[in-house]
């Protein structure tokens, strides 16, 4: 009765600016169409660029218990979040974790996520690093691309599609950083984010015939990063 479950389309802001369309903004309508009694708040979203289960609750109460659940859960070093995402190319072991560095770095006029490959424990202490893991699993192969199941273990922004990037094989529609992974000969590898600068994905002629895109529509493919489950107490 407190909870509420949707599928959220990519490209849609859980808080987005002022005038802009957002899933908050959106509430209200929702509460009106369902004829709720009671105003309902997000426990649990994905990102703008990614679509999948949004969970909203009519209740603060339950709220603040299922978000300290998924905070322990965590901690206690379970997955209780999986995402599907489709990626271009396949990793080289069939599952395993990645485990990263991460920071926010200023490059330019914005702020992008990178990997710090040693991070220092004085670094990590003061939390301007954060240590960061995901599980993944392929599940599925087809024309050079895969469909792997991830379980972060914590929480960053970008966290997984930058981890697909290091695994060399960059989520279908990133067009934020997916240009870190370059190739010679057909063998992909890392690009330092300086020698890398935000672009629309490239993708070969093949996939792009399957997908049935011309390349100026390829700047409108949105990310392949799906929240496909989310574990209750």
């Amino acid at each position: 009765g407190a909870l509420l479950a949707l599928s959220k389309p990519p490209g849609l802001p859980v808080l987005g600016r002022p005038g802009e369309l957002s899933l908050a903004a959106l509430l209200p309508a929702l509460r009106r169409r369902l004829g709720l009694p009671v105003e309902l708040h997000v426990v649990k979203a994905p990102a703008r660029e990614c679509s999948g289960l949004v969970l909203l609750s009519g209740c603060h109460r339950a709220t603040e218990q299922l978000q300290r659940f998924f905070t322990a859960a965590r901690r206690r070093g379970q997955y209780p979040t999986t995402y599907c995402a489709l990626t271009v190319g396949v990793p080289a072991e069939a599952e395993g974790e990645i485990r990263a560095g991460l920071c926010w770095q200023q490059q330019g006029d914005t702020a992008t996520v990178v990997l710090v490959p040693a991070p220092g424990r004085r670094s990590l202490a003061r939390k301007e690093v954060k240590s960061t893991l995901t599980r993944y699993r392929v599940l599925g192969t087809a024309g050079g691309c895969a469909l792997l199941q991830l379980q972060p273990r914590t929480a960053f922004p970008e966290q997984l599609p930058v981890h697909l990037t290091l695994l060399l094989c960059p989520a279908l529609g990133d067009h934020k950083h997916s240009s870190r992974v370059g190739r010679v000969l057909g063998v992909p590898f890392l690009l330092p984010p300086e020698a890398a600068p935000t672009r629309t994905q490239v993708l070969d002629e093949e996939l792009l015939r399957r997908l049935g895109l011309s390349p100026q529509q390829l700047r409108r493919l949105p990310l392949h990063l799906h929240l496909q489950r989310l574990e209750l107490p």
